[in-house]
């Protein structure tokens, strides 16, 4: 049977594709029937994603993860379950999870033992009975290792990185299934409880507020609990010795900072010094702060393993390896600015990362000019002039390899100088504000954007996104 390609159809299309498409070549004894007879319907073994077809899983929703994990440095092994609570969008007599390594020593639905299967980073999940679209079901997998760490396909790493007093996990963009199996795609958001035992002495610190902390017979507990929605790639945990601060901002939203000592130079001490005000005027500039809590973490991994700042939920994460500080004030504006662009309103695909980095980017520009005076015009004719900046249109990377390059960032900027430009300081403000608050805790698309752009404005801003978002060539002028 020859398979259609999955990405010009519409989400449920692909879903029913794929799902027939898996069917035809397992072999007939799996693909004809599961519990009572019942036809088998498989969920998806990926969602289809241009850049990266096989991340995430077809077939349900994840509302919420377990995690009740822990920790042995020495040794580096991760042990404990995962418990995925999620609703099927299909009839389901087997579906996937995403998890790279690790060993499955058993898993279960709703308490009931579910036979799995591995292939790649694919495990497969046959519960007892036939789970009816609609039904709210858990699954629970055992598992136990040491995890891996991953390399994308621009060079970078991502998964479990182990350090000589524990380990940080970072997730981007699929790097979660490293730890924890779960449907690993930015399209599918879920709260989280994470609670990581770990040696007496060490502290645990992740996403979302911290619930509670119980130490007994030599180890501490962590309890972390991420209420609103969060991606699997924005999930974190780091595991180390750190100097933890707590405050909050003049407007009252809760601070964790948790610094590794080695990295606490006076750099980094004053730029996390300038959170609040940082939070304060991005309050100003976005709308609400999408979360109940804010913060940093910066952890010395092992030199040259980390060479990225990532908006890891409530607190982003800085490698504090670095030659020089591991935070300065512009990099922590750009963290900041994501937790409205990129955790609050995710992108529903990949291909959509600009609506993070072009924001995040054109968020470090009007610091410019409300810190240091440094005109808009400035900063978008450095963008302008850089030949990097046109390599492709920021919402076509032309490979997963492109995901995080320069265009991206910056011609993304470019966009929404544009409509700056074009609209004036009040409406653009408007609209920075109205998209923010449109899609929080949600996900949205490139399209989703335009059309919220010509919607909300009353404009017709096509001229404009047909130059500066979608055209090939370089404009002629700024």
């Amino acid at each position: 049977m020859a398979c259609v390609p999955l990405r010009r159809r519409p989400a449920r299309a692909r879903l029913r594709l794929a799902a027939a498409c898996l069917a035809a070549v397992l072999p007939a004894g799996l693909a004809a029937c599961s519990g009572g007879g019942a036809p088998a319907t498989a969920g998806a073994p990926g969602l289809g994603d241009r850049l990266f077809p096989a991340a995430g899983n077809g077939g349900y929703d994840v509302t919420h993860y377990g995690l009740d994990l822990s920790y042995d440095p020495g040794s580096g092994r991760l042990s404990g379950t995962a418990a995925v609570t999620a609703t099927a969008t299909q009839d389901l007599s087997r579906f996937t999870l995403d998890l790279a390594g690790m060993t499955v020593r058993a898993t279960t639905v709703d308490g009931r033992t579910a036979r799995t299967g591995r292939s790649g980073t694919e495990l497969t999940v046959r519960p007892p009975d036939l789970l009816r679209r609609g039904a709210h079901f858990t699954a629970t997998v055992t598992y136990d290792g040491v995890p891996r760490l991953l390399t994308d396909p621009d060079g970078s790493h991502e998964g479990w990185f182990r350090t000589d007093d524990g380990a940080l996990a970072l997730g981007e963009p699929v790097g979660s299934m490293a730890w924890f199996p779960g449907n690993d795609h930015p399209s599918d958001k879920a709260a989280f409880d994470l609670t990581m035992s770990v040696p007496a002495g060490l502290t645990v610190v992740s996403g979302g507020e911290l619930a509670a902390t119980v130490t007994s017979g030599g180890r501490t507990a962590f309890h972390w609990r991420s209420t609103a929605p969060m991606a699997t790639y924005l999930a974190t945990v780091g595991i180390g010795h750190y100097t933890v601060a707590r405050s909050r901002t003049p407007a009252g939203i809760p601070l964790y900072t948790a610094v590794d000592p080695r990295s606490a130079d006076p750099g980094t001490t004053a730029a996390l010094a300038r959170l609040p005000e940082i939070l304060d005027w991005e309050t100003g500039q976005f709308g609400p702060y999408p979360f109940g809590s804010a913060g940093a973490i910066v952890d010395h991994l092992p030199a040259g393993r980390v060479g990225y700042d990532l908006e890891t939920q409530n607190r982003p994460f800085f490698p504090g390896d670095r030659d020089g500080p591991a935070v300065d004030v512009v990099t922590l504006v750009h963290e900041l600015s994501h937790q409205w662009f990129g955790d609050s309103v995710t992108p529903r695909d990949w291909q959509d990362m600009w609506l993070n980095e072009g924001f995040a980017t054109y968020t470090e520009w009007l610091w410019r000019l409300h810190d240091s005076g440094v005109p808009l015009a400035t900063s978008a004719a450095r963008a302008f002039a850089d030949p990097t900046t046109w390599q492709f249109p920021p919402a076509a990377p032309p490979t997963a390899a492109d995901v995080s390059a320069p265009p991206v960032y910056a011609r993304g900027a470019l966009v929404l100088y544009e409509l700056h430009q074009a609209l004036g300081d009040a409406a653009f403000g408007k609209l920075l504000r109205g998209w923010a608050a449109a899609h929080s805790h949600g996900n949205a698309s490139t399209a989703d954007f335009t059309a919220y752009c010509d919607r909300s404005t009353g404009r017709d801003l096509a001229p404009l996104f047909a130059t500066w978002l979608y055209g090939t060539a370089k404009p002629a002028r700024l």
